[in-house]
């Protein structure tokens, strides 16, 4: 089990996220206000404290939002769980993993500001198939593991 370090949110793709502390979390739409909610594949995006710990570890001045994730966890190996591993967020809420990294064709507004990019090799996207509240302290926890039962 893992904990929410930050929940944050954008006006607009492509830029780096604020840390609002909570937020609601919208069924097959995603994170309310955010400017990546909506809906397809990639609803919500999680990022791990640990993979921004690396970056700070070379030198960049980095923190949650930086890399535009929705939510920043902390004590959960996110890169390692396949797509279809449910995760419960917070008392109620339930996420669906759908990718696993991505591919970034040209360099975005985070690459330029930090200097490099951790979200498209350790970042996940989610869909959100039970709503609720999420913030800061909350547990995120694995509730099935894609294959089993």
């Amino acid at each position: 089990m893992g904990r929410i370090v930050a929940v944050c949110t954008s006006q607009r793709k492509g830029e780096r996220k604020k840390n609002v502390e909570r937020g609601r979390l919208i069924p097959e739409h995603g994170l309310e206000g955010d400017a990546h909610a909506g809906p397809w594949h990639r609803q919500v995006s999680l990022l791990a404290l640990e993979s921004i710990q690396k970056m700070q570890a070379k030198g960049f001045k980095v923190g949650p939002g930086d890399f535009a994730e929705n939510l920043t966890t902390e004590g959960l190996d996110l890169v390692h769980l396949a797509p279809g591993t449910k995760l419960k967020v917070g008392p109620e809420a339930v996420l669906e993993v759908t990718q696993i990294g991505k591919v970034c064709h040209e360099r975005c507004a985070i690459y330029y500001q930090a200097g490099d990019c951790i979200m498209p090799r350790e970042g996940i996207f989610a869909r959100v198939l039970k709503g609720g509240p999420v913030q800061v302290g909350d547990s995120i926890e694995v509730l099935e593991r894609q294959g089993e039962g």
